[in-house]
């Protein structure tokens, strides 16, 4: 895939880094990404994917925009309120960059669907969604970003239990339903938190694409908002896992 003058320019920040250059950008210009949710990371996530050059990026969410989702959802604006939150944020890539592919599903991804990218982003805010998501990565042998925000806290994740070997799926961590779970609606979140997350995400799948640095596959990035502080924890595949144990 040649890049044109325009897309040279365009991307040229990009090239000049030795662990992307153009063989890099041709390869994001190729690569495919469903996002599993519109709203505080998928918003930022893919945005930095549009700017970055993904090729074709789906956008998954039945969601509409609320004025109390502005606080942290900086893809969408007061005129956006009311409105499909994939269809506003597919706009928004497109004028971003209109040689890309961008498709808005608005609907709710469930068990049984098929997102078409080759990576496939989990931006959603219930476990359900989580987990079915988690199951069709691991089937389908395709990574997943991962990512939560909640209070003053963030994490990422890469899991790829059906590409690497000994590598965890997301339920190796999060086997059942936390107890504890609360709704999106009922907790807070520094709107900042979400954006640092989102980014996050989108860097763990530029790693991906480019085969850049080291992804954080049985990984967990923790980001600590109040202090300040980032760390990251090892996972590890549990031998008892119900979806990806051998």
């Amino acid at each position: 895939m040649r890049l044109t003058p325009q897309q040279l320019d365009r991307h040229r920040r990009h090239i000049l880094l030795k662990e992307v250059g153009g063989p890099g950008v041709q390869k994001l210009r190729a690569a495919s990404v469903s996002i599993i949710g519109a709203g505080a990371l998928g918003g930022p996530c893919a945005m930095y994917l549009a700017a970055a050059g993904v090729g074709a990026i789906e956008i998954w969410d039945d969601d509409t925009v609320e004025r109390s989702n502005l606080q942290r959802q900086v893809q969408f604006t007061d005129a956006d309120v009311g409105h499909s939150k994939s269809e506003r944020l597919a706009a928004r890539l497109r004028a971003a960059d209109p040689d890309l592919t961008i498709t808005a599903i608005p609907c709710r991804f469930a068990p049984g669907e098929t997102p078409t990218g080759a990576i496939l982003i989990d931006a959603s805010d219930n476990f359900e969604t989580r987990f079915a998501l988690n199951r069709l990565a691991h089937a389908s042998r395709r990574p997943l970003v991962s990512g939560a925000a909640s209070g003053w806290t963030g994490q990422v994740s890469v899991f790829a239990s059906g590409i690497r070997p000994g590598a965890p799926c997301y339920q190796c961590w999060v086997p059942e339903v936390p107890p504890t779970a609360e709704a999106c609606d009922e907790v807070g979140v520094a709107g900042p938190v979400t954006g640092l997350t989102g980014s996050a995400m989108a860097l763990e799948a530029l790693k991906l694409i480019t085969g850049a640095g080291e992804p954080l596959i049985g990984r967990l990035l923790l980001i600590d908002g109040l202090s300040g502080a980032a760390r990251t924890l090892n996972l590890k595949q549990d031998q008892q896992c119900p979806v990806c144990k051998v």
